[in-house]
């Protein structure tokens, strides 16, 4: 009998706790209930993929303090592999606090400055069996974090390109992160060039390009690099558009929903939707959909990712439309 060994997703990012505010529309100042999370864009990702049964390997750093053990029990409990992550005794884990709001984005602040993410070693990238991946998730917050964060998600995606590995590249606008806009615009732009696939939401495309068009801002990226075949920008609850070099530019519609809990992480669950289609071997159209369904689950919990699914409750959630 054959044995068919399921090739990983593997994404790179820092590994946060959020305290999440109990106390709705309350400012941070004033709150005094939180629940703490499991949070970090690319570990989102992770999550969410790993949720979907499909292999999952995560690169990073943690302190070797009490949020560091949690949040590693919590990556081991999501079944995301560990082989990659380093844990630091001189420098602390990242965390940062979320407000509860019922409409809009809400208030954060962070404390993850000189965080163990924020030193990883780009020399430790060499240890990693690239030959057992098939996708990497990268974002434009660990490049955000520190320099060290700049050359590690530059030379991951730079492995990538040698190795002939489908990457996907989200700008994930952090601008607390970044020393100005201007530095942070060109880092991003020249990371996205390194990426086959970039998902840019509208709001994104405003700073990084100077239009909030999605056929604007998906030309920007088509037209800036040869790696990059593909852009998908995101338009919030109406879906997202899909264009490729090959002639694809189609908008898929999104999905409505009765009561928005939380925002964050939405951006996230629609990388998971669309690369675990991808893995699946769908369609760009179908991958997409399957975002936007993701994307609209998870802005209904109040986790940042709580809300993604599994393969039951994606379908069960994807056939009601």
């Amino acid at each position: 009998m054959e044995i068919i060994i399921m090739k990983k997703f593997l994404t790179i990012g820092e590994p946060l706790s959020v305290f999440s505010s109990e106390d709705l529309n309350a400012s941070l100042s004033e709150t005094k209930h939180y629940t703490r999370f499991l949070a970090g864009a690319e570990l989102n990702v992770a999550v969410g993929v790993s949720r979907l049964g499909l292999p999952t390997e995560y690169v990073t750093a943690v302190g070797k303090d009490p949020f560091g053990t949690s949040i590693m029990q919590d990556i081991k409990d999501a079944k995301i592999g560990t082989d990659f992550i380093d844990v630091m005794e001189q420098y602390p884990t990242g965390f940062y606090f979320k407000q509860r709001v019922d409409h809009g984005d809400p208030e954060i602040f962070y404390y993850r400055k000189g965080s163990a993410a924020s030193h990883y070693d780009v020399n430790n990238l060499n240890k990693i069996d690239l030959s057992e991946i098939e996708h990497i998730h990268t974002s434009g917050i660990m490049a955000g974090i520190s320099e060290e964060g700049r050359i590690t998600t530059e030379t991951m995606l730079e492995k990538a390109i040698k190795n002939n590995i489908r990457t996907t590249f989200d700008p994930n606008i952090r601008v607390q992160l970044w020393s100005s806009e201007e530095y942070m615009k060109k880092i991003l732009n020249q990371l996205a060039a390194k990426a086959n696939i970039i998902l840019p939401g509208t709001n994104e495309g405003k700073i990084l390009v100077g239009s909030s068009d999605p056929e604007t801002i998906a030309d920007f990226y088509l037209n800036q690099s040869e790696i990059t075949d593909t852009v998908i920008v995101k338009i919030g609850p109406d879906g997202a558009l899909i264009k490729n070099k090959t002639g694809l530019d189609q908008i898929i519609s999104g999905f409505k929903v009765d009561q928005v809990i939380d925002t964050v992480g939405a951006g996230d669950g629609f990388a998971v939707g669309l690369i675990s289609g991808l893995m699946d071997g769908l369609t760009y159209e179908d991958a997409v959909k399957r975002g936007c369904a993701i994307g609209a689950l998870a802005v209904q919990s109040p986790g940042d990712n709580d809300g993604y699914p599994t393969r039951d409750q994606l379908s069960k959630f994807m056939e009601r439309g």
